[in-house]
């Protein structure tokens, strides 16, 4: 049985299944392993996880009746409450100004024109000069126009990044997914553009992390660890001889503190971490954890917003993180569902004023087990009939990118 712990409850003999965190937050390599070494139990608690499901089927069970502990159905049901509870949270944004359909070309070629930009941003940086803040700030305004367009467009083409391109296009999609979250929280257009040139410049200081660090595709020694957790600084640092505002500043140098103190660089908690850098927490994860790496798949993004959910408490700011789930949905774009009509659908754009009824194409007959001719269904429509009964994983299905039926085909040959 799978039983989820806190870390204060690891003992040698216990079978580790999940950290509950990022992959990017902590040194281990593999997540499913025997503990047989107290340094890694050390190790885990020095990394910021505070909870793990253990499997006590492979290992020792919990001695502890603590009030952490939950069984892996007790959490389904607890996260699928957090979601519903966002889906009511708070203001909606104003609706999309076009169709998903009519953004995604010039969205594409914003995208484009983003890799050679943020590349020469990273080399100016890795070549100890300084990044003119005016390029950055055009950069920002093409991705602004686009996500307040449609707030889908961009920040789903970004999760089809390229493996080998992670570390500079991850900057594009954090920018395009901090304009979505101001949005939906309500900020004004000044603000919202600082947030989203804190997005873009976030992980700037990566540009002083040597490369066999960044791209290693093996687990991080505890040195390679510590000199991976010195990006924010470094990032300031970079940032400190150009013309940035405190808050693209602030964005940088803490977007990986946690709301429960177990972050870095400063351990700051609570309302000691301001408003962009928790919005900058949960965007920088997301994509993080739904991006295809050199040596890790990404999470399908429904996937990852239930994780997110999950680790909510210590890691995000709550109001911020129900507001995130608004801007991209509970069935995030690219989501395979299935009907309660016996059929599979991907969804193809998510719906801020009902999150649990976006727009979904129809293309697979569960009682046939074939693809049938794809229709496109909006699940908001008063007279649908239609419902969505559960998420699905693609690859149980042996469905391989799915990502065609709303990118159109075109985006997955040029991020290939």
């Amino acid at each position: 049985m799978l039983k989820r712990i806190a870390v204060s409850e690891l003992r040698i003999g216990m079978f580790v299944d999940e950290l509950c965190g990022s992959w990017m937050e902590h040194p281990f390599w593999r997540t499913r392993f025997a503990l047989r070494d107290a340094g890694d139990i050390e190790r885990i608690a020095s990394s910021g996880i505070r909870e793990v499901w253990i499997d006590t089927d492979k290992g020792l069970d919990s001695q502890s009746a603590g009030a952490l502990s939950a069984t892996r159905a007790e959490a389904d049901a607890e996260i699928e409450r957090k979601l519903l509870q966002s889906a009511s949270a708070g203001p909606t944004a104003a609706p999309d100004r076009v169709s998903l359909e009519d953004e995604l070309q010039r969205a594409h070629a914003v995208y484009a024109r983003s890799r050679p930009a943020v590349l020469n941003m990273f080399s100016e940086a890795r070549m100890g000069r300084a990044i003119g803040c005016e390029a950055a700030s055009g950069l920002v305004d093409e991705i602004y126009q686009s996500v307040q367009r449609n707030s889908s467009a961009m920040i789903s083409l970004s999760r089809l990044k390229r493996a080998d391109d992670y570390t500079y296009m991850h900057s594009v999609a954090v920018c395009g997914l901090m304009i979505a979250l101001a949005r939906q929280l309500g900020l004004g257009e000044e603000e919202t553009r600082e947030a989203a040139l804190g997005g873009l410049m976030h992980d700037v200081g990566k540009a002083q992390i040597p490369d066999r660090i960044l791209r290693k595709p093996d687990r991080l020694t505890d040195e390679e660890w510590v000199k991976m957790k010195t990006h924010p600084e470094a990032g300031h640092e970079i940032l400190s001889t150009g013309a940035y505002g405190a808050v693209p500043m602030d964005v940088v140098l803490h977007h990986h503190e946690k709301i429960d103190g177990s972050g870095y660089p400063h351990r700051l908690a609570g309302d000691s971490i301001s408003l962009f850098a928790r919005m900058a927490s949960v965007c920088d994860v997301y994509d993080a954890v739904t991006s295809n790496r050199p040596y890790k798949s990404g999470w399908s993004p429904a996937e990852a917003i239930r994780k997110l959910a999950e680790w909510a408490p210590g890691h995000f700011d709550e109001r911020v993180f129900q507001a995130f789930v608004k801007a991209v949905g509970i069935y995030p774009v690219g989501t395979l569902v299935r009907l309660h009509s016996g059929r599979l659908a991907v969804v193809i754009e998510h719906n801020e004023q009902a999150l649990l009824k976006p727009r979904v194409k129809v293309f697979y007959s569960i009682n046939s087990q074939s693809r049938i001719t794809p229709e496109v269904i909006d699940l908001a429509h008063p007279r649908c009939v239609h419902r969505i009964v559960g998420r699905e994983d693609p690859a149980a299905w042996g469905l391989t990118r799915i990502d065609e039926l709303w990118s159109g085909g075109e985006a997955l040959r040029q991020s290939a």
